[in-house]
């Protein structure tokens, strides 16, 4: 785990924790995945990674995640998307490389987006592993039970077991209708900068199709897709770490 303790910041009420590693330019920003948190074995080798090559790193929990105030179940993309643009622009300065896992890839392009409309030409590149945009409407949705869209209607959320924590995955009304408003798939994703995804094809939860999907969005000669043939969606072991490093320190080379 991390020797250093997470600090704090006030967003619309809520204290969201995060740890900043002060260095050199392009910075990287670790933008995690739903239910995740800034701990996690990914976050950690990217701050090693920092800490050995002198680079700024940035990380933070979204609200009721990790560290973080707020409850999970009031999340929504939009909220998480504003937690991390308030992250970036408190706690970065000069450009930066973003690198989103699952959910945290779909924040990453909307932070792209949202980052190039207000004129701030600050993304050196972005580094996705697993990425899940639109991950509700295109995913989740399609295999609905009834029981769970009475749920929805109903309650306003459902549950599903989560192979990757104790506790159960909460997936809410607001969630869903929320990710229609940011969905980034079926059109053009002008991100500015250059794209690198690492995508395993023995993932369970988010298929290479996915991934091939989100290409056919990015403008081709800016795209880097890695089809990793046994990688899983967590993305973590040694090898996947490795691949991690070098996707990242490439993306330092095309920034210098």
């Amino acid at each position: 785990m991390s020797e250093q303790q997470a600090a704090f910041f006030d967003h619309d009420g809520v204290e969201i924790a995060y740890r900043h590693r002060e260095g050199k330019s392009p910075g990287v920003v670790w933008l995690g995945g739903y239910r995740s948190d800034m701990l996690g074995t990914k976050a950690e080798a990217l701050d090693e990674w920092a800490a050995r090559t002198g680079h700024a790193f940035l990380r933070h929990d979204y609200s009721g995640h990790g560290e973080s105030g707020g409850e999970f179940r009031y999340g929504t993309i939009s909220k998480w998307l504003g937690e991390s643009l308030a992250a970036f622009r408190r706690f970065t300065s000069g450009r930066q490389i973003l690198v989103g896992s699952s959910m945290g890839g779909w924040i990453a392009l909307r932070m792209a987006e949202e980052l190039r409309k207000a004129g701030e030409d600050r993304v050196a590149g972005i580094v996705l592993l697993a990425p899940a945009p639109d991950f509700t409407t295109e995913l989740i949705e399609p295999k609905l039970k009834k029981s769970q869209k009475r749920d929805l209607e109903t309650k306003g959320f459902f549950e599903v077991p989560s192979e990757y924590s104790p506790e159960p995955y909460i997936y809410t009304r607001a969630l869903f209708e929320d990710g229609k408003l940011n969905r980034v798939l079926g059109k053009p994703i002008d991100t500015h900068s250059p794209v690198h995804i690492l995508q395993g094809m023995a993932d369970p939860d988010v298929p290479h199709t996915h991934a091939l999907k989100l290409v056919g969005c990015l403008p081709s000669d800016d795209v880097t897709l890695s089809l990793i043939p046994d990688g899983d969606h967590r993305l973590s072991r040694q090898q996947d770490l490795d691949m991690l490093i070098d996707a990242v320190d490439g993306m330092i080379e095309r920034a210098a």
